[in-house]
């Protein structure tokens, strides 16, 4: 029998709020089950015309937000994966939008999971 879990999405705008920049999620909740895989949606919109980053993180109860990746976009192209992450979470970003697919899901992948946007430096 295979296991069927939920993973719970709450996103936020990384490195504190900028007028005119939001991202959403069009499913605030998910669910998989074990071996299978997920796609998370973020879409974004922002007045800022110049490079950006779009992170994902996750979080389990009572910790802190876990680092998990990084995609440039709008002409960034710096990308970077956490080393416990490269096996199994991957993601691809455009001028409007971010995904998170999980693969290979686990137990250990219930959490919340957090996009969040940063104009680059």
């Amino acid at each position: 029998m295979e296991a069927c879990f939920l993973i719970s999405i709450w996103l936020f705008i990384h490195l504190g709020e900028v007028l005119g920049d939001s991202v959403q999620s069009k499913d605030p909740q998910m669910s998989g089950t074990e071996g299978g895989s997920v796609t998370i949606n973020c879409s974004y919109t922002t007045s800022y015309t110049s490079s950006l980053s779009l992170y994902w993180y996750r979080q389990y109860p009572n910790r802190a937000p876990q680092y998990l990746l990084q995609r440039g976009a709008k002409g960034n192209t710096y990308d970077h994966t956490a080393d416990f992450a490269q096996e199994r979470f991957s993601s691809q970003a455009d001028d409007s939008s971010t995904v998170l697919t999980i693969a290979v899901l686990e137990p250990t992948d219930t959490a919340m999971y957090y996009c969040a946007l940063q104009r680059a430096q």
